[in-house]
């Protein structure tokens, strides 16, 4: 408890963590609060009310079939959020597994499991929708999954080589020496000591996931309507910048504010659980 509330009270005292964690729970609060309350429904369409510029009626003003853009932003954050929180969370159990037994077995295991990798990598997530949608048609979940099979081996190769790095450690081998098998020390030892490197590249990843999520909806490979989403607003925005410039801001800013909120978030993440880093700035 005392060791978690020195990490709090040194997290307040950096910049990045405390800005990053605010434009993060932001954004989440927002997500929260669309599914008990928005201004208008984000769904509903009026087409006398097209095109409006914001006012106290309609905070960000109305899209080209008179439905309430702040809305569709709160609601569009739910999307983005989803699909982080899930294409992380792939990356997260199956390439951290994969990374740990890399890092265990060594020899050809290892091998096989980076060669692997190496061959994910050759097809990024929009590559990876592309390929999907044309097989199964275009949604969330392709998205979902084309993300996170893209972050399998990110966390893969994080895994190992800080696994690695630990596996090495005197304590890992007094482990070895008194009979522990290598089971038993990945999740006594090993995982444990690399949680707080998974928690920040975790950050990192979110926040692709989620520039990942607004470029597939914005070639119209994501969310599907009428499910509002960030990069589906920016694609309908295009063709009316010239008479409706805001439309394309706010989704926009949403997407620029969620993404440096995570990068830092994790920046501080970083140094707060790597107190070297701290003492070098």
């Amino acid at each position: 408890m005392s060791q978690s509330r020195t990490l709090l009270q040194r997290g307040l005292r950096h910049p990045s963590f405390v800005i990053g964690a605010v434009l993060t729970l932001a954004v989440v609060a927002c997500a929260l609060l669309s599914f008990v309350w928005t201004p208008w429904s984000p769904y509903e369409m009026n087409m006398e009310a097209k095109l409006l510029p914001p006012s106290a009626q309609f905070w960000m003003g109305t899209d080209a079939f008179g439905r309430d853009v702040l809305s569709q932003v709160m609601v569009g954050a739910r999307s983005s959020i989803a699909v982080g929180v899930i294409a992380v969370g792939i990356g997260l159990v199956f390439g951290v597994g994969l990374g740990l037994i890399a890092a265990a077995l060594r020899g050809w295991v290892e091998e096989i499991i980076m060669r692997l990798s190496d061959f994910t990598f050759a097809f990024p997530a929009i590559l990876s929708a592309i390929m999907m949608t044309a097989v199964f048609g275009p949604s969330m979940v392709n998205a979902i999954i084309a993300i996170g099979i893209f972050n399998i081996p990110t966390f893969a190769r994080i895994t190992r080589a800080s696994a690695n790095a630990i596996w090495s450690r005197e304590y890992v081998m007094a482990a070895r020496a008194c009979g522990k098998n290598r089971f038993s020390i990945t999740l006594q030892h090993i995982l444990p000591n690399i949680l707080g490197v998974l928690t920040v590249q975790a950050t990192i990843q979110f926040a692709l996931a989620i520039l990942a999520e607004a470029a597939l909806s914005y070639l119209g490979l994501g969310t599907q309507p009428p499910q509002p989403s960030w990069g589906r607003m920016l694609s309908d925005a295009q063709t009316l910048m010239f008479q409706a410039p805001l439309l394309a801001v706010f989704p926009g800013v949403a997407i620029a504010l969620s993404v440096l909120g995570l990068n830092l978030l994790g920046d501080g993440l970083r140094d707060l659980m790597d107190p070297r880093l701290s003492r070098q700035r």
